[in-house]
């Protein structure tokens, strides 16, 4: 059945469900804008949002399109609509990345997840030293699946070799005086600050673990260090192919499960740093488990919820330059 017109009340829900999307640095590079008539949604890349040092293609901000892209069509459904996408629609206007049209009926049961998107923030806190079950992570696998990406948890030795590798990337972040100034900018501090835990304090692999954490919600962090979980439940994003089209699946696949997790009392963080590096990012693939091309590693346990971090408001996110004009009502 053909869709009737979104109203702007429709269009604005969309686009706030959409901005609430994790992103790197909080960056939240991403606009959204209305189809002609107002049946769809065009979803662009906001290159002013860029962070070219830490993203040089892209990838990451198409990862964090991705999971905005998932969240508008959660919404699409919570307004009893169902959302057909096409990814990358015109090779002539490369960034806008999908585009969502929105048919009359929903298919998909949505709400326990569309509710749990203003619950879903990234916690970098230690978690407590508790497993999460099988039957969730199971449920975790299966919403990265139902996005065409592989989410893999990672045995003890798995954990350890991507612990290392993170602990390699981090210090090289740190002495990248680029990367720290960039990071720097999207914070926003008066002054530099520590930037979440030191790799240093992984410490060697048969203690404790000490995670490396970054804290993007512009406060300084209380401590320098905290004591982690004695080894933390880790995850990889894994996607068959490396290009734009797997990126957008993979920010699609995290998101899912990132509000699955959310729904079922599970906190995640993600460690970004080993995936921006070339060399380390290649070397987080077990080779035992065939190809593909890691994404994002990802940290699950039980602990306090993160705190929320700053949205651009709809004004700034939405395009309305060709919305219709209605009159008012007499």
């Amino acid at each position: 059945m053909p869709a009737s017109p979104m109203t702007l009340a429709d269009v604005r829900l969309l686009a706030a469900a959409a901005g609430a999307a994790p992103s790197l640095h909080n960056s939240q590079p991403w606009r959204f804008r209305p189809t002609a008539g107002c049946r769809g949604v065009e979803v662009w890349a906001d290159r002013s949002r860029a962070v070219p040092v830490t993203d040089p293609v892209g990838r990451a901000m198409s990862i964090s399109v991705g999971a905005a892209l998932l969240n508008l069509r959660l919404a699409a459904g919570h307004l009893g609509r169902s959302a057909v996408v096409r990814l990358l629609p015109d090779e002539t206007r490369p960034d806008l990345l999908a585009t969502v049209g929105l048919a009359q009926a929903a298919h998909e049961p949505v709400e326990e997840l569309y509710a749990a998107i203003v619950h879903r923030h990234s916690t970098r806190r230690p978690f407590a030293n508790r497993d999460v079950p099988e039957r969730v992570l199971g449920e975790l696998i299966a919403a990265a699946h139902a996005e065409g990406v592989i989410l893999a948890p990672l045995e003890e030795a798995g954990v350890r070799r991507v612990l290392a590798l993170t602990a390699e990337a981090e210090a090289r972040i740190e002495a990248d005086v680029a990367r720290q100034a960039e990071t720097r900018s999207w914070l926003r501090l008066e002054k530099p600050a520590a930037d979440g835990i030191p790799a240093s304090a992984l410490g060697p692999l048969d203690h404790d673990a000490r995670v490396p954490m970054r804290s993007f919600t512009g406060s300084r962090p209380a401590m320098a260090t905290e004591r982690f979980e004695a080894l933390p439940q880790l995850c990889t994003v894994t996607t068959h192919g490396d290009d734009p089209v797997d990126w957008l699946r993979a920010g699609q696949a995290l998101e899912r499960a990132w509000l699955v997790a959310t729904v079922r009392g599970v906190r995640l963080s993600v460690l970004h740093q080993a995936v921006e590096w070339p060399d380390t990012r290649a070397l987080l693939r077990d080779p035992e488990e065939g190809p593909g091309h890691v994404q994002l590693v990802v940290r699950l346990g039980y602990g306090p919820p993160g705190p929320a971090t700053p949205r651009r408001p709809v004004s700034e996110i939405l395009d309305l330059s060709g919305f219709p004009v209605m009159p008012d009502a007499r």
